[in-house]
């Protein structure tokens, strides 16, 4: 018995041993810089997903180890525009990796949870031409956008110049994102005070969601058994529950299918009535063309299209506003004030809202939107894809299948290219004595190539919007200790805020807004 015993942990002495020197020694990926300790193992890794650190461990590797950081034994890190452009421009064949699988709806893929550029441009094919820049300057979507504008002026006005942003911005997004892909069919009224409406964000701002985006990633088979249990072992179940019933964005997911049922129960003439994005892919439905989709494909791209809209653009928003109202960024909150107040008369609609149009137009608003995404990406982590074949990156071979990414946050970082890149500039991006080419390069807020944020330019048109009129109205500055304080957003498995600032308050932001 001994003898086998002996024997049994000899040969699993030999096969960690084994793998250890595959891993370090023999990989392909062995040349690669990096820590020993997350070569050896995927878990170290997501050890760091676990305690919310894994994208400022990267950056802090990166300062480390170069543009090139082996973080698992089959995983790598790169933070150079060749790597960008290698990994994530038009036509290269990195495919998304099955982290994105969280992402599906109703148990459909989408556009964005496609694995590859197929799937997703035939798919992004049917109603790219929707999101379209000169489609969101003019006409019915700017005239939406200048409208949820007003009515946020409007509630701002009614709350007496003050106001916890982080909870009313997520108001305006998500009003104008269901205006834009439901019409009366789903679009909601929060900003308006319809109460179960603004009960849509309560998942959202759980903190739990964070220990469930881990599960959901680390252990997915794990996770979507454990949710599945019912009876007696659903009831044992529920005390392992990373995060307990409803999880995220469940309320706003039921809402989308409600609003897609809707829609699909009505009749031919309502649904004519319509220029949202919903109808452009009902034109689309199995029951208009030969191999078309069906309503749960309908249903999943128009709820992950809400879901995209909402925390983006709000979070940008409510860090832009509070980077400006801090007193040491007083000069630029000025300057901003100055231009918009320029604006002429013959800009503004009927409410004195500036036109979505003329606001487009106002560079320093743009350098100011432009930091910020700097700053405070909204998705600032990173962004995983894999080859099926072997390739050359940087100078490294990179076998087939290992996962590659790169993050906004680093990029975003460089000192080499951005100047005192913890702080807050928006003349940076103005400056003839900066290196402007080489900041658009590194510029990587949207993503690039063919799987760059579609929606960029409805979130553009918003927040220049929105901007554009609260600093034609008010001057702001933060409440209570928010001066000192920075504002906090949930982002997958992480917090991010100000790493400037010494302490965080996740999910609010508190404002005075003091009219002029």
């Amino acid at each position: 018995m001994a003898l086998v015993l002996t024997t049994v942990a000899a040969l699993i002495v030999a096969f960690v041993v084994y793998h250890l020197s595959i891993s370090t020694l023999f990989s392909p990926l062995a040349r690669i810089p990096g820590p020993k300790s997350f070569a050896l193992t995927k878990f170290k890794l997501a050890y760091e997903d676990y305690k919310g650190t894994r994208t400022r461990k990267i950056d802090a590797l990166h300062r480390q180890y170069g543009p090139v950081v082996r973080i698992g034994p089959s995983e790598v890190t790169f933070n150079s525009t060749t790597a960008l452009r290698a990994i994530y421009g038009a036509g290269t064949g990195f495919e998304r990796t099955g982290f994105y699988h969280m992402f599906e709806v109703y148990g459909r893929k989408n556009m964005f949870s496609f694995a590859t550029a197929k799937q997703h441009g035939e798919r992004k094919k049917l109603f790219a031409h929707a999101y379209a820049k000169s489609v969101m300057l003019k006409g019915q979507n700017a005239e939406m956008i200048e409208q949820k504008v007003k009515q946020y002026m409007d509630l701002l006005e009614r709350d007496g110049g003050e106001s916890e942003i982080f909870s009313t911005l997520h108001y305006f997004s998500l009003d104008t994102i269901t205006d834009f892909l439901y019409g009366s069919f789903g679009k909601t009224s929060c900003l308006e005070g319809l109460g179960q409406d603004r009960a849509l964000i309560g998942d959202i701002i759980d903190v739990a969601r964070r220990k469930l985006s881990w599960y959901a990633v680390h252990f997915p088979h794990f996770t979507e058994w454990l949710y599945s249990r019912t009876g007696v072992s659903g009831c044992v179940a529920k005390w392992f529950y990373p995060m307990q019933l409803p999880t995220t964005y469940s309320g706003i997911r039921l809402h989308a299918l409600k609003a897609c049922q809707k829609y699909a129960s009505s009749s031919a003439s309502a649904r004519a009535s319509t220029s949202a994005l919903i109808s452009r892919l009902w034109s689309h439905h199995h029951s208009q063309k030969a191999n078309g989709i069906d309503d749960l494909d309908i249903a999943s791209e128009c709820a992950d299209h809400l879901l995209a809209g909402i925390d983006t653009t709000s979070d940008t928003l409510m860090f832009l506003i509070w980077a400006l109202s801090r007193p040491e960024n007083k000069e630029f909150q000025e300057k901003l004030i100055e231009e918009v107040h320029n604006i002429p008369e013959e800009s503004l609609n009927s409410d004195g809202i500036p036109r979505v149009e003329s606001t487009d137009k106002l560079s320093y608003l743009d350098a100011v939107i432009k930091e910020t995404l700097r700053l405070y990406a909204p998705l600032p982590g990173s962004e995983p894809r894999s080859l099926r074949t072997a390739t050359t990156i940087d100078g490294y071979t990179i076998p087939p299948q290992t996962v590659v990414s790169m993050a906004p946050y680093s990029l975003h970082r460089n000192p080499d290219v951005f100047k005192n890149p913890t702080k807050f500039n928006p003349n940076r991006w103005l400056d003839p004595s900066e290196n402007l080419a080489d900041m658009k390069k590194w510029f990587w807020a949207f993503s690039s190539g063919g799987r760059m944020c579609i929606g960029m330019h409805l979130a553009m048109a918003e927040m220049t919007t929105l901007v554009a009129a609260i600093y034609r109205k008010y001057k702001t500055t933060p409440l209570g200790d928010f001066g000192i304080v920075s504002p906090g957003i949930t982002g997958r498995y992480e917090v991010f805020y100000d790493d400037t600032c010494s302490r965080v308050r996740e999910h609010e932001c508190q404002i005075e807004f003091t009219p002029q």
